[in-house]
């Protein structure tokens, strides 16, 4: 399989990441295993998670908990790309990217993930109260003391990014390679212009989450008594309008001419943008798994593409 590049990390990955968000939560454990066998096995090595999944279930850690399992049950730590995320609000005095905060849950999750070293260690989201300067020292004590390869950054804006870029270059010290933003057919403008520019510019990779839009651009949800499906039906409500219905209707129209389904026409679409390297998506069933698997694998014509950006505009 073809490996796509993570900024100038020297990290290679496969063009869709597997995301944690579900193990330990709507995925249990036994599943959970189940899924990263087979997505590695079938040559797939991105695995995306963050340490205050799952806080909403009760559980924050629980993710890496389970993958950490899984990397010592099935010997695998060498054939994947391992990130994880830190920043975000796990209780009241543990949130932030403050250095001390920062060399504090790298170890938690170091621990959880039973590992000694994170491939991928991102800012969950961007922290005004602490000097830039300070995050970045922290990231190189971590990438120093080889705890960490590489560094991220998820739903900074193009300016922050720009700006941590710049302190890092001022410094001397690590760059963000990565950068992880909420990005899908519906949702396209606060990726695309500053951000998407600035990621080409700067050579940056793009991991996108809820690439698939919570499930909405699976077709499952087209209706409000539709939401009650699965725990995250809620979270699409917002899609069912006159323009969501549009999206679903030229993904419908190209999934039955391609002969696959909606949701892998979705991922095939966000694949084929020059400026993302591996969408993520999760699974909480080994045939949620393969539709996956199978999208990354469909490659659209020139046509689909534009119907679906007109679609989504």
């Amino acid at each position: 399989m073809n490996k796509r590049k993570i900024g100038r990390s020297g990290l290679e990955v496969a063009p869709l990441a597997l995301g944690g968000n579900v193990f330990g939560w709507t995925a249990d454990e036994a599943t959970s295993f189940q899924i990263l066998d087979r997505f590695v096995a079938d040559g797939f090595n991105l695995i995306d998670t963050a340490d205050i999944y799952s806080k909403w279930a009760g559980t924050p850690g629980i993710s890496e908990t389970v993958i950490g399992r899984w990397l010592k049950r099935s010997g695998k730590r060498s054939e994947v790309v391992l990130a994880t995320k830190v920043g975000m609000e796990i209780a009241p005095d543990r949130h932030g990217l403050s250095r001390d905060y920062i060399l504090s849950a790298v170890e938690d999750s170091l621990k959880r993930l039973q590992t000694d070293c994170i491939d991928l260690y991102q800012s969950h989201t961007d922290d005004p109260a602490t000097p830039q300067e300070e995050t970045q020292a922290a990231f190189a004590e971590l990438v120093r003391q080889g705890k960490v390869r590489a560094i991220g950054a998820s739903n900074f804006t193009a300016a922050r990014l720009a700006s941590a870029m710049e302190a890092s270059e001022r410094k001397g010290l690590p760059r963000y390679e990565c950068l992880q933003p909420h990005y899908n057919l519906c949702e396209r403008p606060k990726f695309e212009g500053d951000l998407e520019r600035l990621c080409l510019e700067k050579h940056l990779g793009v991991i996108p989450y809820f690439s698939l839009a919570a499930g909405f651009l699976t077709g499952k949800y087209r209706s409000e008594s539709d939401l009650a499906k699965s725990p995250r039906g809620q979270g699409v409500k917002k899609y069912l309008n006159d323009s969501g219905f549009r999206i679903l209707a030229a993904l419908d129209e190209i999934a039955a001419g391609c002969g696959v389904k909606p949701g892998q026409v979705a991922l095939a679409w966000l694949m084929a943008r020059p400026s993302i390297t591996a969408p993520i998506a999760s699974a909480t069933s080994l045939g949620q798994l393969e539709e996956l698997i199978a999208a990354a694998r469909l490659q659209l014509d020139s046509e689909a593409i534009h119907r679906l950006n007109q679609a989504s505009e």
